[in-house]
């Protein structure tokens, strides 16, 4: 509750600020200026209506060389959404100068819940007890459809449970979306035939805004029972859509593509927790890839703790979601994963397994035996 303002439920907001910043300022700026904006005496009278929806600085205290500030938000400023979410905690002060957005604390209630999460995902394949593993089409452009289909067939006498497209991969002449669907769904379901539980094929549904939606429940017509999104690029409200959607109602899996623009700088943007953690949690996906710690890509031990306890926090009150450690994943770091993770993962390999001198299914068989050591 806000002091002095009606009971309502609120949206905590963290920012850091670098030394040099007042930040006991820049935090009131930030109230007023992603809230009110201004009143002035053309508002007398008005002012229990206005508190109602101003925003309040709990909080500033020293953070290092630096400093952070807790900003109470009414979440009834919002439409319960990431987008006003977002627009609301960070917006037009993104554009401010130096500051850096920690931390949300939700309402209980805020957001599209994920339709499957952890629990629902391991009901929906069968598997408890370990990670799953899922593979990543490679070469990731100027394959044939089937190519792809002949690319699952090699992987078909494993127990890999997910396969993806490369989020590259649109819907391009050479391969077009639906083609690849089509192909390779004789073998999916050869592959459920013989083993007798599911396995998902993510396809990358691409498009503008004013065509993907449809696009979606068209692939899901036509059978695919997983997708995937590139959520950034396309936004969180086109994931809160197709996770809402009753007729899509398959897994959806975000990729992280474009992350780093919005995180990377250290005084600047939003934190990686946030990024790929608690904003895609509550835009309702079920799956969410980032970098590991240990792979190709630049990405520390405590941004990867603070990603997974977003992603898998109890406390959230919120369905718990796979991270999906990727970039340069071989078995060899499979321990060092499971060390990190636990066992709610999604192990995310592209090159070890396709691109494997031993072959695909030996390079699947090489990550399993490393699961089961």
């Amino acid at each position: 509750m806000i002091p002095g303002a009606s009971s309502t439920p609120l949206v905590i907001a963290t920012y850091r600020f670098p030394s040099g910043v007042d930040a006991g300022r820049q935090a009131e700026i930030i109230a007023i200026g992603q809230t009110l904006g201004s009143a002035d005496a053309r508002f007398a009278g008005r002012e229990q209506a206005l508190a109602a929806c101003r925003g309040q600085v709990l909080e500033v205290r020293a953070d290092g060389d630096g400093a952070r500030a807790q900003v109470a938000f009414p979440a009834a400023n919002t439409e319960y959404d990431i987008g006003t979410l977002l627009t609301m905690v960070f917006g037009k002060y993104s554009l401010a100068g130096p500051a850096r957005l920690v931390d949300l604390r939700l309402p209980p209630d805020f957001g599209t819940r994920p339709r499957f999460g952890i629990a629902g995902l391991r009901a929906r394949l069968g598997v408890a007890g370990r990670p799953l593993l899922m593979a990543i089409f490679k070469p990731a452009l100027g394959l044939t459809a089937a190519d792809h289909a002949t690319l699952l067939r090699a992987v078909a006498d494993t127990e890999l449970d997910l396969v993806k497209d490369d989020e590259i991969l649109g819907n391009l002449a050479q391969a077009p979306t639906r083609e690849r669907l089509r192909a390779c769904r004789p073998v999916i379901e050869a592959i459920r035939d013989r083993r007798g539980r599911d396995f998902l094929y993510a396809v990358n549904v691409t498009g503008r805004a004013d065509t993907l939606l449809a696009t979606a429940r068209a692939l899901v017509a036509e059978g695919a029972n997983a997708l995937l999104l590139n959520v950034l690029v396309y936004g969180y409200p086109m994931l809160e859509a197709l996770a809402r959607d009753p007729a899509i109602g398959v897994p959806i899996i975000a990729h992280p593509a474009l992350a780093g623009a919005l995180a990377l700088a250290p005084d600047h943007g939003i934190d990686y927790a946030l990024v790929l953690g608690r904003l895609m949690r509550h835009a309702g996906a079920d799956v969410v890839l980032h970098p590991a710690r240990f792979g190709s890509l630049p990405f520390s031990a405590a941004d990867e703790s603070r990603v997974i306890t977003a992603l898998t926090d109890s406390d959230d009150l919120w369905p718990a979601v796979f991270p999906g450690p990727s970039a340069g994943i071989k078995p060899a770091i499979v321990p060092a994963l499971l060390a990190d993770y636990g066992r709610n993962l999604v192990i995310n390999a592209g090159s070890a397994i396709f691109d494997a001198a031993t072959g695909p299914k030996a390079a699947v068989e090489a990550f399993f035996a490393a699961m089961d050591a």
